[in-house]
């Protein structure tokens, strides 16, 4: 029987603090939905789901879930108040007896379920509500951030769970990899307006400047209309007569509809300027070890780190990424071996915890001063690699409002801390950066843009990150940390880091390796042990996917018309029974190819 859909939204409005949110939105949510909710930091991407869950109201227009439907929601910054330990948390609204959920999501997600309430990080308590969502098993889940504070290894494991589940779910996220490996289409929020396209992520750049390009010709073309009228007005025919009335109308419409266009947000003028050259060897570390108690951080290790190298250090949480950054950067030092810094080093760090920070204390004082060590910020200026900058200026070049910059820090988003701790970065010299995780909570429109500087950059780059693309995009080498304290380089970024790596190897020994010549290790041979019938069937499986693909994306885009539930109750019944039928036979077919290319890789 065809279901409903899960959720719908129509002519829903928002106003926030005198400014418009949303005017006239409407979408709808169809089972087995897998959305990719995307827009700039500031958009209303996370309000537009605290209104599909229920947790905001707006101002007008209606939202209709369909009898029975559960919807569950993964906020940014649970409230965990009342309960004991994250495991309490996370079982509390199952029915009673089936606790063992979160057992086993726990183990996926790296969260140990004992751990008390008030000794529990921030990302420890992420993965709480990650884990009570997930558990529940709600047929339309909403997920904001589901990755921020999760290593490689459970992002992974979570891309499988979604993959698998028959749920339908909303993500807000800015891991490119993750969204382009689980969506199926995109809902775009642009200054108040959501586009959606029946694709997932792949692609999303293209369509957005495409649409842009769109918007500023037919900007360009009112402008030009506005200016040969308004010259008509001046120099023609007189306005006093009454057959001009209505095109002098037309002319103050079109100037009002030209004012109030709403220019699209622009892109965070950062710049990197790199101070005087380091010497050609940056880093160099020899037999460098290190332990906590009986726990092996790190064996003893080698690395040489030329300038101009980016290296990326992976690993799963806890694995000793940021002691080993702490190590090579003379923070720290190690229980055996030597580190050695080159000359003329002039070093600035990124810091996952944002501890540089004052929340406290305004932007502006945390730009001029340094609030935690008791350095008044009180000046109007700043210095920006030399040169003297009004606070205010520059703060706007990282998209910051005059509204803002008196604000303290604690009232910021996440993306827009990293924004004002890169400000602060940049404002200064450097040809060493010791970046933590400086991906968290940045739009893609400013990891694309951070990305470029990065590669500009002339000086070196030591990079901690979980975010698979930003990884491959920007890191010459890859430091990876492995069981048992062991660490080992490899050319590239994360997609070269899988290839190189072979899980047979022997990893009893510590392998000492410089970044000047990485290992490599040798291909292993494919296996193919398919029938005949086996290998056709592979072969026809991309262009089956690919047209169940295209008739879902019909279907999808029939079922989100205006009113067609009320309208034509038959097409939508009909349309609704095709649309499940598509993604059930979809789904068997991506199982079925991907069992074949498992058997055939061997």
């Amino acid at each position: 029987m065809a279901r409903a859909p899960l959720l719908q939204l129509n002519d829903i409005s928002l106003t926030w603090g005198g400014d418009p949110v949303f005017d006239g939105l409407s979408l709808v949510v169809q089972p087995g939905d897998r959305v990719a909710l995307v827009g700039r930091n500031g958009s209303g991407k996370s309000t537009l789901m605290k209104i599909m869950a229920g947790l905001v109201e707006a101002d007008r227009g209606d939202k209709t879930l369909s009898p029975g439907v559960t919807v569950g929601y993964m906020e940014q910054d649970p409230d965990l108040s009342g309960f004991e330990t994250l495991g309490d948390f996370a079982a509390s609204g199952l029915p009673e007896g089936e606790e063992y959920r979160i057992a086993m999501v726990a183990e996926g997600l790296k969260l140990d379920p004992e751990t008390r309430i008030d000794a529990a990080s921030g990302g420890e308590k992420r993965r709480a509500a990650l884990a009570r969502l997930l558990a529940a098993e709600p047929e339309l889940m909403l997920l904001d951030e589901p990755t921020n504070h999760l290593d490689i290894q459970a992002i992974e494991w979570l891309e499988d769970h979604l993959r698998s589940t028959r749920a339908g779910y909303v993500l807000i996220s800015h891991d490119r990899a993750f969204l382009k490996a689980l969506t199926r289409a995109t809902l775009w929020i642009d200054r108040g307006q959501v586009r959606r396209r029946e694709q997932g992520f792949e692609g999303f750049e293209e369509w957005r400047e495409a649409a842009w390009a769109e918007e500023d010709e037919a900007r360009h073309k009112l402008d030009r209309k506005i200016k040969a009228e308004a010259r008509w007005a001046v120099e023609g025919i007189s306005a006093r007569r009454k057959r001009n009335q209505g095109r002098l109308r037309a002319l103050a419409d079109m100037k009002a509809e030209r004012a109030g266009q709403i220019r699209r947000q622009g892109t965070a003028a950062m710049e990197l300027e790199s101070g005087p050259v380091s010497g050609k060897r940056v880093i160099e570390a020899k037999g460098i070890s290190k332990t906590y108690g009986e726990r092996v951080i790190l064996q003893p290790f080698d690395l040489r780190v030329q300038r101009g190298e980016r290296i990326a250090f992976v690993g799963p949480n806890g694995a000793g990424k940021t002691t080993l950054l702490k190590m090579l950067t003379g923070e720290l030092a190690p229980d055996t071996g030597t580190v050695t810094l080159g000359s003329n080093l002039q070093m600035a760090v990124f810091d996952q915890t944002r501890a540089q920070l004052d929340g406290e204390a305004s932007l502006w004082e945390n730009l001029t001063g340094d609030p935690l060590l008791g350095v008044s910020g009180r000046a109007d200026q700043v210095m920006v690699r030399g040169q003297p900058r009004h606070v205010v200026g520059y703060l706007k070049d990282f998209l910051f409002d005059d509204a803002q910059v008196r604000a303290p820090v604690r009232s910021l988003s996440g993306g827009e801390k990293a924004r004002l701790l890169l400000a602060r970065i940049m404002a200064r010299e450097s040809n060493l950066l010791v970046l933590d995780e400086p991906t968290n909570d940045l739009d893609v429109e400013t990891l694309d843009l951070l990305q470029d500087i990065l590669g500009e950059y002339d000086g070196t780059v030591l990079l901690v990150s979980h975010d698979r693309d930003f990884i491959d995009r920007v890191a010459t080498s890859t430091v990876a940390l492995e069981r048992e304290g062991r660490a080992v380089v490899y050319a590239g970024g994360w997609t070269d880091y899988q290839t190189q790596r072979t899980p047979e190897e022997d990893v009893t020994q510590p392998e000492v390796v410089s970044t000047a010549t990485p290992k490599t290790s040798a291909t292993k041979p494919v296996a193919d042990g398919l029938s005949f019938t086996e290998r056709k069937r592979l072969e026809e499986l991309p262009a089956l996917i690919s047209r169940l693909e295209a008739e879902l994306a019909k279907l999808s885009e029939l079922l989100a018309t205006p009113d067609l539930y009320t309208a034509e109750p038959v097409k939508f019944r009909k349309a609704s029974q095709m649309l499940e039928e598509r993604q059930a036979a979809l789904s068997a077919a991506e199982d079925e190819w991907l069992t074949l290319e498992n058997k055939a890789a061997g």
